[in-house]
């Protein structure tokens, strides 16, 4: 036991310790005391030794005989069993503090996750408050055991490292509690994603605020979440407490990713079950439901880029960049859309037309 916790129990002084006092002054013995409180001596000994609580019943008996009203117990024994616990959770914490080792401390402390604190107990209690969990066992029932089957649960033991992620996920979620949404509505979703595609056109200074409404509208919340050492997601798809979330991530630096990322979590939103959860680039491909990413890929790329508009530039090659840009004002779309998809069919070299695509900055550094 560290010596510190040793130390705090054994200045810990229970409510018996006040009883004993209180006889002694008045000239009484235990076995009295048990006889006034028709209680068996036994259990008197228990209570004086903290073994046993003072019950409300035991308090207002003491009240009677010792003249101490009964809220002076009550309050000194759960201030006593509130204290003792307290105790009791550090040692135990102490005991998890390889725990703490998983996690990208360092990175959560500079974002204000967590707190500056070095004590390994204070750490770990405010993790536990930051997934919103009581225990850490708790944390491997929600992110990584298989055997737990709820709505909430993020199966995260195909990945490399599930405790950055979960954390990167959990971030996602405080922030989407943050979101006023309206009540989900599939087809008010689909409307709203016919905005989305204006907004790509358009691309104002504040597109992530406005995706962010777009979408909220439609009952859908959207959060975005700077990555995570060791958590290289791109985005993520999930319901949380009954409404569909889309998470994303600032790992693609160009509009052309990022719009294929946001239209690729929509389409698993549209198309697949709401116990389902979706995460980019982390997952081990050989647990990878590749039916259902086929089809969000599919979604991404019709919704950004018609097959009637890829047909036609199919037509029109060999592209000049300025013959793209001409394209994507014809189509309401941006330059980096098409310069992506060409370069994705392989109808365009990857170092060829990079320039259009549009720089993505959704934080603002420092």
């Amino acid at each position: 036991m560290n010596t510190d916790i040793k130390l705090k129990k054994q200045l810990l002084s229970p409510p018996g310790d006040t009883i004993q006092e209180t006889i002694d002054f008045m000239g009484m013995s235990q076995a009295e005391l048990a006889e006034r409180l028709a209680r068996p001596k036994e259990k008197i000994n228990d209570i004086i030794k903290g073994r046993e609580p003072i019950s409300t019943e035991t308090a207002f008996r003491l009240e009677k005989v010792l003249g101490i009203p009964a809220s002076f117990w009550m309050e000194r024994e759960r201030n006593y069993r509130h204290q003792l616990y307290e105790i009791d959770q550090e040692e135990k914490l102490t005991r998890q503090a390889d725990w703490l080792k998983n996690f990208p401390l360092a990175e959560m402390k500079k974002r204000g996750y967590l707190s500056n604190t070095r004590n390994k107990t204070t750490l770990i209690q405010e993790l536990l408050h930051f997934f919103g969990i009581a225990s850490t066992s708790a944390w491997e029932n929600i992110y990584v055991r298989k055997e737990v089957s709820v709505a909430f649960r993020i199966s995260l033991a195909h990945t490399k490292n599930p405790y950055a992620i979960s954390v990167w996920l959990r971030q996602g979620e405080l922030e989407a509690q943050k979101l006023e949404t309206a009540a989900y509505s599939k087809p008010a979703f689909k409307k709203a994603l016919e905005k989305v595609k204006q907004l790509i056109f358009e691309f104002p200074d504040d597109f992530a605020n406005q995706l962010q409404d777009i979408c909220a509208q439609a009952g859908v919340a959207v959060t975005y979440v700077p990555t995570l050492p060791k958590a290289p997601i791109s985005g993520a798809s999930r319901w949380f407490h009954g409404k569909p979330l889309i998470q994303l991530s600032d790992r693609y630096k160009t509009d052309d990713r990022f719009w294929f990322t946001f239209f690729h979590e929509a389409g698993h939103i549209l198309l697949h079950g709401k116990k389902d959860v979706f995460l980019e680039d982390v997952m081990d491909k050989r647990k990878t439901d590749w039916k259902k990413e086929k089809e969000a890929n599919r979604f991404a790329a019709n919704a950004l880029l018609p097959k009637k508009h890829l047909t036609e530039l199919k037509q029109a090659m060999p592209l000049s960049l300025l013959k793209i840009k001409a394209y994507a004002h014809s189509f309401k779309t941006s330059p980096g859309i098409i310069v992506g998809r060409l370069q994705n069919e392989k109808m365009m070299e990857w170092n060829v037309g990079n320039g259009l695509k549009r720089k993505i900055n959704l934080f603002v550094s420092g």
